[in-house]
């Protein structure tokens, strides 16, 4: 007796690459066909709908999905996964096709944007399964927010909120919000303690990495590694505007991180305290979450994906 067939929950963000993916799904839909998906689907059409589908799709029992869209729709797809206790987190199997501004994700697991060669992974059937970080904001009813790829706050947070006026721009949106944002951040004041390290001082932001690329292909952490169980951490000092100008080529081929104002290590776990009224942003997986003190702590081995 042959077992019954798969079934995947395709779950599509229209508005993803300025739109791209509602233009582009005809061609994924007959590609799904093609390789003999047995397969639903949906659009969604409002913040965070993603992570209701995905809900509604564990309690019909479907352990398999496909994010079509984005760095911010996998990311509420992720917080969709490690916010329900229905099914281990690692049983969740996701496979990505990215249509996004930044596709920063995909860069680490050499995911390709053709849609035919991700839809081949996705049948192929290899998985990973990589780590996830949980961050608890102070002033957010302790409720935790997942990341995959990385995540700040500061200067980072203040870029990510400026970027969306310019993502018809693809990849260089980020390029644009970083140079408009040089000319209205403030370096805030903040404590960043985790077993080994203690560094507190004026700061232009703080970087929580799991994966190697963000920001449209910056390269802001020093070691990351989303397998080996541990935060990769950038605390950038006070650097001035000039000396962040000067260094914007470094934001790309990793070499920021050796700047003598950036501090590198590695940890399970980091609190940040903020020592000023007017709280920096925190953005996670390019995604705006709140403000202010956090603690941000890995969770091993929880998010399984096709590569």
């Amino acid at each position: 007796m042959s077992a019954a067939p798969v079934t995947w929950f395709v779950i599509i963000n229209p508005t993803s690459g300025n739109g791209l993916s509602r233009k582009k799904w005809p061609n994924i839909k007959a590609l799904l066909e093609k390789y003999e998906f047995n397969f639903q689907f949906e659009f969604t059409r409002y913040p965070k709908h993603s992570t209701e589908l995905l809900h509604q799709a564990l309690i019909q029992n479907i352990k398999h999905f496909i994010c079509v869209g984005g760095d911010g729709t996998l990311h509420n797809m992720v917080n969709a996964i490690m916010t329900q206790n229905l099914i281990p987190t690692a049983e969740i199997k996701v496979g990505v096709i990215p249509i996004g501004t930044g596709n920063d994700w995909v860069k680490t697991h050499n995911i390709p944007k053709d849609f035919e060669s991700c839809i081949q992974i996705i049948k192929n059937g290899q998985l990973k399964t990589q780590d996830v970080g949980e961050i608890v904001i102070r002033n957010n009813s302790n409720k935790p927010i997942f990341f995959i790829n990385l995540a700040g706050i500061g200067f980072d947070g203040f870029v990510v909120s400026k970027v969306h006026k310019f993502k018809h721009l693809g990849a260089i949106a980020y390029l644009y919000g970083t140079i408009i944002s040089l000319f209205r951040f403030k370096n805030f004041k903040a404590k960043v303690a985790s077993k080994s390290e203690t560094i507190s001082g004026k700061t232009l932001m703080i970087l929580i990495g799991l994966c190697q690329y963000s920001g449209g292909g910056m390269q802001l952490t020093e070691s990351a590694n989303p397998f080996d169980g541990l935060l990769d951490i950038s605390v950038a000092k006070n650097l001035r505007k000039l000396e962040i100008v000067s260094n914007l080529p470094k934001l790309f081929n990793g070499n920021v991180t050796r700047h003598h104002k950036v501090k590198t290590f590695k940890t399970e776990g980091l609190t940040v305290e903020i020592d000023q009224m007017k709280e920096p942003l925190i953005q996670a997986d390019g995604e705006l979450v709140g403000s202010g003190s956090f603690e941000v702590i890995i969770i091993p081995k929880a998010f399984s994906f096709y590569t």
